[in-house]
């Protein structure tokens, strides 16, 4: 059986993730063809890489997308570029003929998701998104509870997420605070928490309403505190007078490799800086956000997502017409580790998954534990991906293009509520199918 050929575009840190385990474990049923990158830097940082951890042969890598279409003759693109050229890679591919693995969220507008949905359906090929928190040992026990009826119907949904001033603080650093290219962290950062409620409840979104700021980051907030200390500087890296800073992140400390060699080191060819002062101007994406969301089914969701917190977790509370689910995770901290993986501090890991059905005590479910980033999600994921016969998915964790859609346009349509005033209709943005929380979406 010949191999399936994948193609990357989009080298960053996030990348190891899905080229590590083609050079590596499915090195024999699965091989990668091109890495493409307007940056040489990285692009070459990668390849090499590579060659040194799993004696890969040297991949072949690419500035121009189409060359490497056209020369690698991929199966199956991956997408990790930022997140407002998604749509342009995936349309692309898919109308040259490839199947399409798209990083969350699936793209930052309706417009940009229609053209998308659009081409699958010309096409006839399939877009999957990586919604890694659906695989989580909690998670998926969450949802099983839920199918199995455990509460009855759900009713009403409360989210509640904190990110700290670690991982929170990072997205106010680097390409991701300027909603041109990122939607905001409705549309980067909660599209991962949207879809678990989606997926929880089986549920297709219907309406938002939401409201949100930016009260902690930007220069404005540091000023009104009194740290007007914090904003006398542009950057971090090779500036002395932010050493002391609790936000500096130094790109030349040694500590992180990535930091060095895939964003310092291609400075002068990209001009993207990635350790931006947080406390700086031009800032425009919010750090405080809450939303309410009705389903066409009636449940209710309650959603809110905070920054610049001192911890880092969530808290889910499923209230259902027999009972009541309570799931929560707390990380003392979160942060991206040099292998591309979200990793936790362990010792300071706790969560908990508590049932009370009406009337009675409440009793506590236990949560496997599983080695990997995202509490072992990123490993499952990856063998749904590349291994040749991949395990039974009997929760319906593997997500196509419309479940990607749905999350995507809760926070789409949030952020058109926070900047109107007024509730927004998903399906005025961009109607969904029936088949958006379907099971089994992907052939």
């Amino acid at each position: 059986m010949p191999k399936r050929k994948f193609a990357v575009v989009g080298t960053g840190s996030r990348v190891p993730m899905f080229i590590d385990p083609i050079a590596d474990t499915y090195r024999e049923t699965c091989q990668l063809v091109g890495l493409c990158d307007p940056s040489k830097t990285r692009r070459t940082f990668h390849q090499r890489r590579l060659q040194d951890l799993y004696g890969a042969g040297l991949v072949p890598t690419y500035s121009d997308f189409g060359e490497m279409l056209r020369v690698g003759q991929p199966d199956v693109v991956i997408v990790c570029t930022p997140d407002y050229l998604h749509h342009k890679f995936i349309v692309q591919s898919l109308e040259f003929g490839a199947d399409v693995i798209s990083e969350k969220p699936l793209t930052t507008d309706a417009a940009k998701c229609r053209a998308i949905c659009d081409a699958v359906k010309r096409t006839g090929r399939s877009v999957r998104t990586t919604f890694n928190m659906r695989w989580t040992p909690g998670a998926s026990k969450v949802r099983e509870l839920i199918a199995q009826g455990t509460i009855g119907r759900i009713r009403h949904v409360d989210f509640e997420y904190q990110l700290n001033t670690s991982h929170g603080a990072d997205y106010f650093r680097r390409w991701h605070s300027t909603k041109e290219y990122s939607g905001g962290l409705l549309v980067h950062k909660s599209t991962h928490h949207f879809d678990l409620i989606n997926w929880w409840i089986d549920a297709i979104p219907k309406t938002v309403f939401a409201m949100g700021d930016l009260v902690f980051y930007g220069k404005k907030n540091a000023l009104e505190r009194g740290d007007d200390n914090l904003t006398r500087y542009a950057r971090y890296t090779g500036v002395p007078e932010s050493v002391g800073d609790p936000f500096r992140l130094a790109l030349d400390d040694g500590k992180d490799r990535f930091a060095r060699d895939l964003y310092l080191n291609a400075e002068e060819e990209t001009g993207y800086i990635r350790d931006q002062n947080v406390f700086r101007e031009g800032i425009d994406i919010e750090d405080s956000m809450s939303l309410l969301i009705r389903y066409r089914t009636g449940e209710m969701a309650t959603y809110s997502l905070n920054a610049y917190c001192p911890n880092e977790g969530f808290r889910v509370l499923f209230s259902g017409d027999r009972g009541r689910i309570e799931y929560a995770e707390k990380f003392d901290s979160h942060i991206l580790g040099e292998n591309g993986e979200t990793k936790s501090n362990l010792e300071g890991h706790s969560r908990s998954l508590q049932v009370q059905k009406l009337f009675s005590e409440p009793y506590e479910v236990q949560i496997a534990k599983v080695e990997g980033g995202h509490g072992g999600g990123d490993t499952l994921l990856r063998e749904q991906i590349f291994s040749a016969t991949p395990p039974s998915d009997v929760l319906g964790r593997s997500a196509g293009h419309e479940q990607g859609a749905a999350s995507m346009l809760v926070g789409a349509a949030g952020n058109l509520s926070i900047s109107t005033g007024q509730p927004i209709k998903i399906d005025d943005l961009l109607e969904l199918n029936s088949s958006a929380t379907r099971l089994h979406q992907l052939r």
